[in-house]
């Protein structure tokens, strides 16, 4: 089914800016907030749908994104990769809302009912990669310490066998309500702390929550053609959630270490390969480094400090399967040092031997100088 315009989601034109995107956001997200529109299915699905596309048109690059590709820029990423997938709606409305109070009673407990279960927090890890392994793609294997499911009760917080009570205190709402002067202010139960429960034995291992810090073993494939900034989204590997609510998601950024060789531009390749004085001035075959094994490019007799040649298809693999960059060569004459007698001799006849017409470029330098001071 195809997706809906997200400007045409939000009601907006396409050149509003930034606060008009989240103005429309606010007025659409809280008609159609389900704990506003109990047990409408179309309701749920338009506050799914809004909260969607004001994620991709509040983040500029995102919406630059969506601008150029429409929604298949975020379809082709079904990875999560470069952040292809989307946050939790109600994480979204609790971000641009700030969450708690007023919109707790707006919507009287619902969703946000700190009594119902709670989806973990999103994680983010920070990993290295080789230039090599960017650019080939590679599979990764990482260690994450984090809150997961307490083993030892099974994230119920409690000892096994023991009982698991109803707070006396809210009666379960995890909430009590606290009058003050014409208003009615709803404020965590300070005996269960919200959670609308209280344990007869706390489970020791986790102190009662439910969770423990624990690590994990988390597997990665990292595709071709990554660089550096580049997020992996690792669904249900972040934080485990409370009273049973899903694991959040964990959220690789990707850091490439520099190359030897080469410097990445987008998808094209730039190496600087020095040639002898010699090879520049009569011509020759230069052997050049590329991601694929060397390669040879012949390089006409004078050619100059700069000049650039361009490999087709030499460079990186685009991330998205629109085949690859380009290798562009740039030449660097190397002056010789360290001459012999014989060299320097030699090189002393070369010199008497020229009239000046072999290096147009300094002539015309000189001319153009002498033009300045008459």
């Amino acid at each position: 089914m195809a997706k809906r315009d997200c400007y045409e989601v939000l009601g907006l034109e396409r050149t509003t800016d930034a606060e008009e995107i989240k103005k429309a956001y606010r007025r659409l997200a809280l008609k159609y907030h389900p704990d506003k529109n109990p047990g409408d299915k179309a309701a749920e699905e338009k506050f799914k749908e809004l909260g969607e596309a004001y994620e991709i048109l509040s983040d500029p690059q995102k919406r630059a994104l969506y601008d150029q590709h429409g929604h298949a820029a975020f379809d082709r990423r079904s990875g999560g990769f470069g952040g292809g997938g989307f946050h939790d709606p109600f994480e979204i409305f609790r971000d641009v809302f700030g969450g708690g109070g007023i919109f707790e009673d707006l919507f009287g407990g619902g969703r946000l009912d700190p009594t119902r279960p709670q989806r973990g927090n999103d994680l983010r890890y920070d990993m290295e990669i080789t230039f090599e392994e960017a650019t080939r793609g590679c599979e990764k294997e990482i260690t994450v310490t984090k809150p997961q499911v307490c083993d030892a009760c099974r994230g119920t917080g409690a000892e096994p066998g023991s009982r698991i009570r109803e707070c006396p205190s809210c009666g379960g709402r995890g909430q009590v309500n606290i009058s003050r002067g014409l208003f009615s202010i709803a404020q965590a139960c300070s005996r269960c702390q919200g959670a609308g429960r209280v344990l007869d034995k706390p489970c020791r291992p986790c102190h009662g929550e439910g969770r423990r810090e624990l690590p994990s073993k988390i597997k990665l494939r990292v595709p071709a053609g990554v660089d550096t900034g580049a997020r992996l989204r690792s669904v249900g590997n972040g934080e485990a959630g409370l009273r049973g609510g899903p694991p959040g998601d964990l959220y690789v950024v990707l850091h490439v270490q520099p190359h030897a060789l080469f410097q990445r531009e987008g998808d094209d390749l730039l190496c600087e390969v020095p040639v002898s004085f010699v090879q520049a001035a009569l011509g020759a075959e230069v052997e050049v480094p590329t991601l694929n094994g060397p390669s040879t490019i012949k390089i006409p007799a004078g050619v100059q400090p700069g000049t650039m040649f361009r490999l087709k298809g030499k460079g990186v693999k685009n991330v998205q399967g629109y085949g690859h960059g380009d290798l562009h060569v740039r030449i660097a004459v190397e002056v010789p040092t360290r001459l012999s007698a014989a060299q320097r001799a030699k090189l002393q006849e070369f010199a008497d031997l020229c009239s000046g017409k072999e290096n147009p470029l300094s002539q015309g330098f000189l001319e153009r100088a002498r033009r300045m001071f008459q």
